[in-house]
């Protein structure tokens, strides 16, 4: 099983993923759609802190191994880092089934539909003009490839964009 409906939100570091991402999420909550998310890294992250007790119940083996309180809960479990990118989000499927969209940030080797943001002033070049699978450029700049742009400014484009992706009807 697979998370549906998923896109991701690519680009460079410091090209404004993150912000994008929660000001996407804000608008399409406020518009009646139920949005999850993930944050995708390549870096070696511990996200549980070393010496608690959940922490310790991964050292001793747990995995997966969870943590449960009245506001919220967090589940662990080791990943195989030789397992494919894309078949590394279906352990989260389940969580995601009522949502109208999943937003990635991250992950640019993701077969998902995947829309990047870009700054000249950071990157001379988007990802995009290297890879034609990028389906839109999100940039208040001109930008020096063919990737069809949605400007920064217009947070509806952009989002009825992303439900275009996901496969999902708007307006709600």
């Amino acid at each position: 099983m697979t998370i549906a409906k998923r896109v991701h939100i690519v680009g460079r570091k410091n090209h404004g993923k993150t912000t994008l991402l929660c000001e996407l999420t804000q608008w399409l909550t406020d518009h009646g759609y139920r949005v999850g998310t993930i944050k995708h890294t390549h870096h070696q992250h511990e996200l549980d802190l070393p010496g608690k007790d959940s922490h310790r119940h991964r050292a001793a083996g747990g995995s997966p191994a969870g943590i449960l309180s009245r506001t919220t809960s967090a589940l662990f479990w080791d990943v195989d880092p030789n397992e494919q990118s894309d078949d590394r989000y279906a352990p989260f499927a389940p969580m995601f089934e009522k949502c109208d969209v999943v937003l990635v940030e991250g992950d640019q080797s993701s077969k998902a539909p995947r829309i990047e943001v870009w700054r000249k002033d950071v990157a001379p070049e988007p990802l995009s003009a290297t890879d034609p699978t990028i389906r839109y450029i999100v940039t208040e700049d001109p930008v020096p490839c063919a990737t069809t742009v949605l400007r920064r400014s217009d947070l509806a484009s952009v989002a009825h964009a992303v439900l275009e992706l996901a496969g999902v009807q708007h307006p709600k």
